[in-house]
């Protein structure tokens, strides 16, 4: 890779991960960047240890070909995780450090939540991190701040325009929308020209709007029970996941009930990952669905008036942040797309700039949420859509212990011992299991793009375990299954990515009905048919009718099984699929269908993960952090 990458001292047992961050003194970013042939003209210094890489540097070396670009997804997994960022990691570690490729991590950057809640940080682990971890793991350079600032400033406008609109005539609305300059003339602003644009209201002198016209100009009649944009914030705070706005004697009784999701859900943030530059974000946040009007019409972030201002919010929040791997190889950290109501990936700016600086034979390796049937498939009906990139290589990662759960095993939980059947031999239970993977090998190769299934190994796999996993993936048509221990499947990985010819296909066509999309990837999941609640089939008819229903699906369900019952494990058939609702994130792109009940502002467990964080007043390091 270069002369930044340095060689571990490894130690066993293992130390705790912050022990290993903290053990180790990160490079500064500059060298990063400059094994990457990045001019300080196209980064931004945030500390010694982290850069915000500019979008100029898509003009420096777009002339450059592309790497091979590899999406790390994983099998169903068990509440545990089964280790697809150490994967992710470790993978680069292997390709730069040992086999000197130029190669370029891509990770979302963690919630607060999770972080200080029950699953704790996002760097990966032992071995395989990114450093520095409190930092990755804390803040950052601000872009999940800059997102709830800019969401929370949306669904303040939605409020506060109802509220004026309830008291003020038509009149009195548009003389304060457009009021008067020192020389007592009216205009309009460039937002203000969308909108009578949308309107099909081709004049641009306020005073020449007819009284119907200043009516459908100034007034929205939002209508509250169909408002679907909610406050945000970077915490787990179960309480506030429904709450009434609107008490206070000045907004005069106008109380409306509404909630809080956690900060990556908001669509903002989905914006953010799928965007290709500043003038495409600058058009999704615009049309950004808030709701509808009374008459049943979309209104949007550039109807209130607010998509120029949210462009501001966000223009620092585009730029990916470069940070590095325990062995100095660059990653580039952006966005956190909530896996279950969005597209669970990191960002097309990043992956861009990132196939760029590699070039013809580097490898960017970046990694989609949750299970192959929730992340990998989102990333190449969506992502891959929106950016036209094609993967050459998809890598499923699975462990032992997932294969005994879905083979039959009994219930793993976080935070309870293992049961005694994760920790002895008990080759039939993993062959029974293996139907999950095998589905998730078929599914991810339908694409067309070679699979290679990385099997992280535990201390308590038997060799015969892991021979009869490697031998079943095979068999379900995998390019190659490499069992992992530090740094064994590199070179594996490399191969993969040579033998691919085909084209990308997708699961369906964008010009099919809604209804079509969701039961082709319902059909994926092993589903004999969709069950659509009436709450579903009105959204999708109103969504139709808007003109929406040319937009990929982001089904919203559980991460546990294929099917929509968290405890059907393996690889379930014949169940029929239920959509319960049906909604839409139409400035980012998508319409997701949710299938059962998704909690978007999770709760904290009774011994959450900060119960061991501190700071080390001494030394300024913080421990603790996992």
């Amino acid at each position: 890779m270069g002369k930044t990458t340095r060689k571990l001292e490894v130690v066993s047992p293992v130390p705790a991960d912050i022990d290993i961050a903290n053990s180790i003194e990160p490079l500064h970013i500059s060298e990063i960047a400059q094994d990457l042939n990045l001019s300080p003209q196209h980064y931004d210094l945030y500390g010694k240890y982290k850069a915000k890489v500019l979008l100029s540097a898509l003009d420096e070396h777009g002339g450059n070909g592309d790497g091979y670009y590899v999406v790390v997804g994983g099998i169903t997994p068990t509440p545990l995780g089964e280790g697809k960022s150490t994967t992710t990691v470790g993978l680069c570690q292997a390709l730069g450090a040992f086999l000197n490729k130029k190669v370029v991590t891509c990770l979302r950057q963690p919630s607060q939540g999770p972080t200080f809640g029950i699953k704790g940080g996002a760097a990966g682990g032992g071995y395989s991190q990114v450093i520095p971890m409190d930092e990755f793991n804390l803040h950052m350079t601000g872009d999940i701040h800059a997102i709830t600032a800019s969401n929370n400033l949306l669904a303040a406008a939605i409020d506060t325009r109802i509220f004026h609109e309830s008291s003020q005539s038509d009149k009195a609305l548009f003389n304060r929308l457009c009021p008067p300059n020192k020389e007592g003339k009216r205009s309009f602003n460039d937002i203000m020209l969308r909108r009578l644009k949308k309107l099909g209201i081709s004049k641009s002198v306020p005073e020449e709007l007819t009284q119907e016209e200043v009516k459908r100009f100034a007034r929205l009649d939002i209508d509250p029970e169909s408002i679907t944009w909610r406050r945000v914030m970077d915490v787990n705070d179960r309480f506030l996941r429904k709450i009434t706005v609107g008490q206070g004697h000045e907004e005069k009784g106008m109380v409306r009930e509404t909630g809080f999701d956690i900060s990556v859900a908001s669509e903002i943030m989905a914006v953010l990952a799928l965007t290709t530059s500043l003038s495409d974000m600058r058009e999704r946040l615009g049309k950004m669905v808030i709701g509808n009007s009374k008459a049943g019409d979309p209104i949007t972030a550039d109807d209130l008036g607010l998509g120029g201002a949210l462009t501001v919010l966000m223009k620092d929040a585009i730029n990916p942040t470069l940070m590095q791997t325990l062995e100095g190889t660059p990653v580039l950290v952006h966005a956190g797309p909530f896996a279950n109501i969005a597209h669970g990936n990191s960002s097309i700016v990043a992956d861009e700039i990132a196939l760029k600086l590699v070039g013809p034979g580097g490898f960017v390796v970046t990694e989609a949420g949750f299970g192959a049937d929730i992340g990998t498939e989102k990333f190449m009906n969506i992502k891959c859509r929106y950016s036209g990139l094609k993967p050459h290589c998809a890598i499923i990662v699975a462990t032992i212990r997932a294969l005994k759960m879905h083979g039959g095993g009994p219930a793993v939980v976080a935070g309870k011992p293992l049961d005694r059947a994760y920790v002895t031999e008990n080759v039939a239970l993993v062959e029974a299991g293996c139907v999950n993977l095998a589905r998730h090998i078929s599914n991810t190769k339908a694409y067309g793009v070679n699979v290679v299934v990385a099997l992280n190994k535990f201390s308590t796999d038997s060799e015969a375990e892991l021979n009869a996993v490697r031998s079943m993936a095979l068999s379900a048509g995998a390019f190659d299954a490499v069992i992992c221990t530090h740094h064994a499947h590199g070179g594996k990985g490399a191969k993969a990515c040579e033998n691919v010819t085909q084209p990308l296909k997708f699961l369906y066509p964008l010009d099919a009905s809604i209804k079509e999309k969701i039961e082709a990837i319902a059909k994926s999941y092993g589903a004999s048919g969709v069950e659509y609640s009436e709450q579903a089939e009105k959204q999708i008819e109103m969504y139709s009718k808007q003109g929406f229903s040319g937009l990929p699906i982001c089904m919203a369900k559980t991460q546990y099984s294929f099917s929509d019952n968290a405890s059907a494990k393996g690889a379930p058939s014949g169940f029929v699929l239920p959509i319960r609702d049906v909604r839409g994130s139409i400035g980012a792109g998508f319409i997701y269908p949710l299938v059962g009940t998704m909690s978007t502002m999770p709760g904290l467990p009774t011994r959450p993960c900060f119960y061991d964080i501190d700071l080390d007043t001494t030394t300024g390091r913080v421990i603790g952090l996992s």
